[in-house]
């Protein structure tokens, strides 16, 4: 077994923190080849990806997770963690035993006319933004619908995946990880009548933005770029998927428990 290790917190230059020490050598202990690599690494051969840090650090190596088809595998050293939910103590014996299961995650990708640089997939959410102090517009197509405009500071559009990110913050809703839906989610709206928007993932659906600041700030994940005033952006779920490790321990319902205390009611407490 191949393990390619990306480090994102616990890490010294060449040092390590003592929970990454202890992960690395379990497996070398197993025989297991382990390589420490950093971002844009050739993962030929590998079995899998390990992100250890937050989920930060996992939406890095989501993206040389696709592009290398090598199943990806969150280990938590940050604070909450949905995507880099597993203790590093759990994770090599599991991973040697079999006991996983390799999930398909919804990969989301956009068209930006003249922006080639621009490596076009998120794996959370896409955003618009305000750049300045000026409101934002977005005019929203879904599969040629037109939606009311959007007055908000920004829209966003995330997979299920990303529905415990930056759209839950913003008032979105919690969406179980396997369901086959998108969420609009308006950052801060002016209209307060205008609610987040759940829409099936088989749709094109396009965002025209215009501001009285020229720029408009657009992300993808943690990457960010500026676009003009009256850009517009074309988005729908790529023709291929995540491949995310699921350690047979960990429960998407126990984790929004544990990390939000979510529905902690003390009528609950047993």
């Amino acid at each position: 077994m191949k393990i390619a290790v990306y480090i994102g917190i616990g890490r010294t230059g060449d040092r390590f923190d003592a929970r990454v020490e202890k992960l690395l050598a379990d497996f070398r202990d197993a025989g297991a080849e382990v390589c420490v690599i950093d971002e844009n690494v050739d993962l030929t051969g590998c079995d899998f990806l390990l992100s250890v840090g937050g989920d930060g650090t996992f939406l890095t190596a989501s993206a040389m997770s696709v592009q290398s088809g090598v199943p990806v595998v969150g280990v938590n050293l940050g604070r909450v963690g949905f995507l880099s939910e597993n203790r590093p103590e759990v994770v090599a014996e599991a991973l040697l035993s079999g006991d996983y299961v390799v999930e398909e995650r919804s990969v989301l990708e956009v068209s930006l006319p003249g922006e080639n640089d621009f490596w076009p997939y998120a794996f959370n959410e896409f955003t618009v933004h305000r750049s300045g102090a000026a409101m934002l517009g977005v005019d929203v197509d879904i599969d040629g619908v037109n939606l009311p405009t959007y007055w908000a500071d920004g829209l966003i559009l995330s997979t299920s995946s990303g529905s415990t990110a930056y759209s839950l913050s913003a008032g979105g809703p919690i969406v179980l990880p396997d369901a086959r839906v998108l969420t609009l989610t308006p950052i801060a709206p002016h209209n307060l009548n205008i609610r987040p928007l759940v829409v099936p993932d088989g749709v094109t659906i396009r965002f025209r933005v215009h501001s009285r600041d020229a720029r408009v700030v657009f992300t993808a994940d943690n990457r960010s770029l500026e676009i003009s005033d009256g850009a517009e952006v074309e988005m729908r779920v790529a023709q291929f998927s995540l491949k995310r490790v699921r350690l047979n321990c960990s429960d998407f319902i126990n984790a929004l428990t544990e990390k939000l205390f979510w529905g902690e009611d003390v009528r609950n407490i047993k």
